[in-house]
């Protein structure tokens, strides 16, 4: 079921009114029956996966919470954690594995087939995956007790807003939110609906129609040039910001109107000025998580075994730095997908913090060497744009279908660079990509509007600033909203959310 659907549209008001007329106490099987009833939508069989998680981290977590013995403890962590990394390298990874191995040997003239499985992909597993195992660790550092209640755990496992593509919440902040009592509210029902609205706007009239370009473009790679792959990429780092950030606050609207409090998981990526920042805005709940269960472990194993302050001439923080962050970003890629187009935007990812760390006050030195005196907002300015191509050159190995393609691309952007500036040529190339110049219009005029919010969110949420507007204001903005939908909405089938295969 999509959020994006009517079906949802009719889902959503049911459950909701359902949850508010039924006592406290039964409020968690309606969720849970309707999170499984929402997850089986896609198919049936995918349920089935989704209660072996819920049970595996369920009871292993009692028992974790049960020993004394550290040891035993770690074990049935590691044991854990084993289990459920197998069942989704199982069924996301094993056949790009084979595929990989198979094409290896053949390069030494080894005719080896590793055989193929025909598993479809569960959606949303990478996210349900990550939640578990989060839950599995905080009860193994003591930060949060078993749940003892199985239909609560599940219900937090599978609660439907999140189920899909997150955000990936933690226990210590979700499950908690389960067993207290929210009354029908108000403020949290508008709340919630202005901003699922505002997600159906940047999914429905952004993501979409951008993606008609950038689909266009990336699917049929040889028939384009320099200009088009600028354009398409330009379209694609917004297409990626407002599809999946419409998804999650679609979630979020959705679990505010019955009083859950998900975490925000994007806040303004494309303003950051370095990398860093970036990754602090951008799909915080898994950066966050990568952050606190990958790299300061990592970090903190690596540190006990180089424990002089420098090693090979460099000092040992640098190279603790590099390889956590490396090995994190590593597993971001692996993460998002079974494809090594995915490999190397993670990988790119982590270089470009790894040089950023290492150049660091070489880089802060010339800047304000540069920018002096009354230039401090040009320098800022100068960062966010060289920033935001340094993600958009990283987008083209994420959204290119494999890494032949992105090659192609960077090298036909490459060697046309001065013909970007050739506005004949820029004219020849809105019509290589097949398109009405009324698309790209479109286009254009809805990321203009997009920044147009993110001023305005400057100075606060939207959603509190609309409430000391005039009733007749607020509900012409609405409509508005709304009528732009209707209007320049692109409607498909195939329009889901890009993370949903993930």
């Amino acid at each position: 079921m999509l959020f994006n659907s009517l079906q949802y549209l009719m889902f959503f008001p049911i459950v909701v009114f359902l949850y508010f007329m039924i006592p406290y106490s039964k409020r968690w099987i309606l969720l849970l029956s309707s999170s499984f009833y929402f997850y089986m939508c896609w198919k049936p069989e995918y349920v089935i996966l989704l209660i072996l998680s819920i049970t595996i981290n369920y009871f292993t977590a009692l028992q974790m919470g049960k020993q004394k013995d550290k040891l035993i403890k770690k074990i049935i962590l590691i044991l854990t954690l084993v289990v459920n990394i197998g069942i989704l390298a199982l069924f996301k990874y094993y056949n790009f594995i084979s595929s990989s191995v198979t094409e290896f040997l053949s390069t030494f003239n080894i005719m080896y087939n590793l055989p193929s499985l025909k598993l479809l992909l569960p959606v949303g597993i990478s996210f349900y995956t990550f939640q578990t195992m989060g839950y599995s660790i905080d009860v193994y550092r003591g930060k949060i007790q078993p749940e003892k209640h199985f239909g609560i755990f599940g219900v937090y496992v599978s609660f439907f807003p999140q189920l899909i593509a997150g955000p990936i919440e933690r226990s210590t902040s979700l499950l908690p939110q389960f067993k207290k009592k929210f009354n029908a509210d108000y403020s949290n029902i508008t709340d919630g609906s202005k901003l699922m609205l505002w997600g159906f706007f940047k999914k429905i009239v952004i993501a979409d129609r951008l993606a008609v370009v950038v689909n266009n473009v990336y699917d049929n790679v040889p028939e384009h040039d320099s200009i088009a792959f600028v354009i398409a990429t330009f379209f694609f780092a917004f297409q990626i910001y407002c599809d999946f950030s419409g998804y999650s606050d679609i979630a979020i609207g959705s679990a505010h109107v019955m009083g859950y409090k998900l975490m925000d998981n994007f806040k303004q990526p494309y303003y950051s000025k370095n990398i860093a920042e970036f990754w602090k805005y951008w799909h915080i709940s898994l950066s966050s998580w990568l952050r606190d269960y990958v790299f300061l472990p990592l970090s903190f194993s690596i540190s006990r075994k180089l424990p002089n302050e420098r090693y090979l001439g460099i000092k040992t923080d640098y190279i603790i730095y590099m390889y956590a962050t490396l090995i994190t970003f590593l597993i971001s890629g692996i993460w998002h997908g079974a494809n090594w187009t995915f490999i190397v935007w993670g990988l790119l990812h982590g270089t470009y913090l790894v040089i950023g760390k290492l150049t660091h006050k070489i880089r802060k030195k010339m800047s304000y060497s540069f920018f002096k005196g009354n230039f401090l907002t040009l320098r800022k300015s100068f960062n966010v744009i060289f920033t935001f191509i340094l993600v958009c050159f990283a987008w083209i190995f994420f959204r290119a279908n494999n890494i032949s393609d992105s090659l192609l691309i960077i090298h036909r952007i490459i060697s046309g660079f001065t013909a970007v500036f050739d506005m004949m040529l820029l004219k020849q190339s809105i019509e290589t990509l097949g398109l009405e110049k009324y698309e790209l219009t479109i286009g254009i005029f809805s990321i203009v509007l997009l920044e147009l919010f993110h001023i305005l969110q400057k100075h606060g949420s939207i959603r509190h600033l609309l409430r000391s507007k005039p009733l007749l204001v607020r509900w012409a903005l609405y409509f508005s909203l709304i009528l732009l939908i209707l209007l320049l909405g692109y409607s498909s089938e195939q329009a889901e959310f890009i993370y949903f295969q993930f």
